[in-house]
């Protein structure tokens, strides 16, 4: 084990991503000697670095596993795990979904993609001011917290996205295979608050469509 991860243990922040701010705090010493030190520990595989000036320890070292929503909020701060990602988490729809997929409120569109921890994308979004995090909820995952859209929040952000009209509720549960019986438990409250978000009239006209399809 390389001195810094001996370091990072003893500091009991191994559940932590951590910045190469907090490294350097945690570290002191010259610019270079800490390069050294974390370089060491990356070529060990003892700390992986998901993106530019973030690393988090092996599973090896770590309390408790690393949940991939609690990542990307960490590679993006401000940013909120949603579309399929937050679909499937929530069992709207039964697949899988290996890539996370963030919503920004800023800055540009972003992939990154690590052998060990998987892919994050982070895509931009423009919401009516104030309402970038409506009908987005905190959870605890795996003792650590990540944002994510709640299900008609995640549709309706993957509407946005891929520019869908409304098609109908056999596209969405056939097409897009939602999951029937879930899509049925959306509220006029759910509805009322996401055409507070959306500047698009498509995205106003699909939540309009679908309550009138859900006879809300």
């Amino acid at each position: 084990m390389t001195p810094l991860i001996q370091q990072i243990i003893k500091s009991g922040q191994v559940d932590r991503p951590l910045s190469s701010s907090q490294l350097e705090r945690l570290l002191g010493g010259s610019d270079a000697r800490r390069y050294g030190q974390v370089n060491r520990a990356l070529k060990a595989g003892e700390l992986i670095k998901p993106r530019r000036g973030l690393y988090v320890l092996n599973p090896l070292y770590r309390k408790h596993p690393l949940h991939p929503f609690v990542l990307a909020q960490q590679i993006m701060p401000g940013s909120y795990v949603s579309a399929e990602s937050a679909l499937g988490f929530h069992g709207w729809i039964p697949e899988s979904v290996h890539t996370v997929l963030s919503m920004t409120h800023g800055g540009k569109s972003v992939t990154y993609e690590n052998t060990q921890l998987g892919k994050f994308e982070f895509r931009r979004m423009t919401t009516n001011t104030g309402y970038f995090l409506q009908s987005v909820a905190r959870h605890e995952l795996q003792q650590q917290v990540a944002l994510v859209a709640e299900p008609l929040r995640a549709l309706m952000d993957l509407v946005y996205l891929r520019k869908l009209t409304w098609r109908g509720l056999d596209f969405l549960t056939s097409g897009m295979r939602i999951d029937e019986q879930q899509l049925r438990t959306v509220t006029p409250l759910a509805i009322t608050r996401l055409l507070d978000v959306y500047k698009g009239k498509r995205e106003q006209a699909f939540l309009e469509e679908l309550q009138r399809s859900l006879g809300l």
